[in-house]
């Protein structure tokens, strides 16, 4: 499977322009024969808000049309793609990311762990649980920007059987040593493909770094920017790598399995509830 990961500048608020940038994004995309396109966190209306009110005024609802049409793209050029917006659902308002395909929006992932950050200070926490979604061939798990500081989510979708994980962000330039450590290190951990698709540019006072990056089992970065220009990021992947857990380094002497030699009668406290830690 090839995959796309596009690395782009976001219009604030304005959710035709946003569109528009993605439909072109898909033309180049398709030119290259991907086959798996993933964009950032907040694709299609920015994420710099300072109020729950101004958000809501430009969410769209998983049924829109501008989502509608975006698959009807998807279908005409033989590819699925995954990408962020502000979702409205009745009086609800998530920070989701859509998988997308020939056979219109496949699924749906709201944003559970919310930072004190932009949008993120008003929307509601997500309630769909980790999952993996099918894009022709591939199980994709998706998630956005800071659910990847949290190892255990990531290792929930590779348990799900996730072969990609499409992580859309909108790190900003003081979150660069996050863009540069943490895709290596869940790929590694989970020995999957992890595809970081973080923005360019600038809103409403918050610069963002870019720094995506494809990165493959074991840890092993495929394709990377090392800055904040705009750049579609290409991979060839094999996902029976991502499939076979096994890990044979040196033959009959050092031989690894990440989910095999899981312990998770020792892991309890992980799943306690929160206690107060300061």
């Amino acid at each position: 499977m090839l995959i796309a990961c596009v690395q782009t500048d976001i219009d604030f608020a304005d959710v035709k322009a946003n569109q528009t940038r993605v439909f072109q994004w898909l033309e180049k995309a398709a030119a290259a024969n991907a086959q798996l396109v993933v964009f950032p966190e907040c694709m299609l209306t920015g994420y710099a808000y300072d109020s729950r009110e101004s958000a809501s005024n430009v969410a769209i609802s998983v049924d829109s049309a501008i989502l509608t049409e975006l698959a009807a793209a998807a279908k005409d050029y033989g590819l699925h793609a995954t990408l962020g917006f502000l979702e409205s659902d009745g009086e609800r308002l998530y920070n989701s990311a859509a998988l997308i395909g020939p056979q219109g929006v496949v699924g749906v992932y709201r944003k559970i762990h919310l930072p004190h950050l932009g949008v993120d200070r008003f929307v509601d926490r997500g309630d769909i649980p980790y999952r993996t979604l099918a894009a022709g061939d591939a199980n994709v798990g998706l998630a956005i920007c800071y659910d990847s500081s949290f190892p255990e989510p990531m290792r929930v979708l590779g348990l799900a059987g996730a072969d990609i994980i499409a992580l859309g962000t909108n790190w900003p330039v003081t979150a660069a040593r996050t863009a540069d450590l943490v895709p290596a290190s869940r790929s590694m951990e989970n020995h999957l493909f992890f595809v970081a698709a973080n923005r360019i540019g600038e809103e409403n006072g918050f610069e963002f770094c870019g720094r995506s990056s494809i990165c493959g089992p074991d840890g092993v970065v495929l394709a990377q920017s090392n800055d904040d220009q705009p750049v579609m990021l290409l991979a060839d992947v094999d996902l029976a790598q991502a499939r076979n857990k096994r890990i044979e380094r040196t033959k009959d002497a050092h031989v690894i399995d990440r989910f095999k030699d899981r312990r998770p009668e020792f892991y309890g406290d992980i799943a306690a509830q929160n206690r107060d830690m300061s």
